[in-house]
């Protein structure tokens, strides 16, 4: 493990900001200059956003250039997805205008699965805190700078953990749902190795939602956030309020939904799901994203 630097020159369609407080991920912090810092399998990075260039440095097992241009998925072509989702409505034009440096994070499967059993019924603050309790007690301690991180612990780490140990870490609820799924991972009773490579999402779905506490939302994030499926449209509370707000006469019209309520149509998940996948096609998930991000930053 050795301290590294890279910079990525003339960076388009990429924001910090826009990046790390987008609700994809709980191990990045603010840092008093702006810059974030986070923990990335067994390296800790910096990014920092300097005019047109993002400068990145970091404690690092791997070498940080490839660790980089796969984590920040580098190689998709972010300005050409822009265009193409900004046609599709004034909706999504707006949006990518406020989120235009966002950029979906290729993030590990494990950590994603956990990390977001503990999202459930949960807000950003108090995840990060839980996960980050639970890295410190059971992932490996680095020090950079002065200052010690700690790695998202491996299922054989993780499966030192009782049941008593998680709620301790303030877990709550999920605690029997994380020491379940460790068990299930560990014992490859179900095997989340290589699934990335399944194109079927319905079956890939499927797999995930085997896990305890895993339902379609936290199916989906997991397939969005950790395997690059574009095409998947997690719905929780707000995005239900955001797509209603903005697409209810279209989903009635189109014909995914004819409930009205008190003189306001009103579209269950399944039926928004249906209209997101006809109105955004590939890329709904990215498309969710940028509508999130910019209703979020209206409140």
């Amino acid at each position: 493990m050795k301290e590294q630097s890279y910079i990525i020159k003339n960076a388009k369609s990429f924001e910090p900001t826009h990046i790390f407080e987008c609700g994809q991920c709980f191990r990045w912090n603010i840092q008093d200059d702006g810059s974030y810092t986070g923990v990335v399998g067994n390296n800790v990075l910096n990014v920092k956003k300097d005019n047109l260039n993002i400068i990145i440095k970091g404690m690092c097992q791997e070498n940080i250039e490839e660790l980089c241009n796969k984590y920040f998925d580098l190689n998709t072509n972010y300005e050409e997805i822009k265009q193409k989702l900004s046609l599709i409505d004034d909706n999504l034009k707006t949006s990518i205008q406020y989120g235009t440096g966002i950029r979906i994070l290729h993030q590990d499967i494990w950590e994603a699965l956990i990390s977001f059993i503990i999202s459930a019924n949960n807000n950003i603050p108090r995840i990060k805190g839980i996960i980050e309790r639970l890295s410190k007690k059971y992932g490996k301690e680095i020090e950079w700078n002065n200052k010690k991180y700690y790695t998202f612990p491996t299922p054989e780490e993780l499966q030192n953990a009782s049941v008593k140990d998680l709620r301790d870490l303030g877990l709550g609820f999920r605690d029997v749902r994380v020491f379940e799924t460790t068990r299930l991972v560990r014992t490859k009773k179900i095997n989340i190795e290589n699934i990335e490579s399944l194109e079927n999402i319905p079956v890939l779905r499927d797999i995930l939602l085997q896990f305890p506490g895993v339902g379609p939302k936290v199916a989906d994030c997991i397939m969005l956030f950790s395997m690059k499926k574009f095409e998947v449209f997690p719905i929780d509370v707000w995005i239900k309020r955001v797509m209603t707000e903005l697409y209810s006469q279209q989903i009635k019209e189109k014909g995914f939904c004819c409930k009205v309520e008190k003189g306001l149509i009103n579209p269950n998940n399944k039926q928004i799901l249906e209209f997101a996948e006809y109105k955004f096609g590939k890329l709904a998930g990215l498309a969710q994203q940028y509508l999130f991000f910019w209703r979020r930053e209206l409140n």
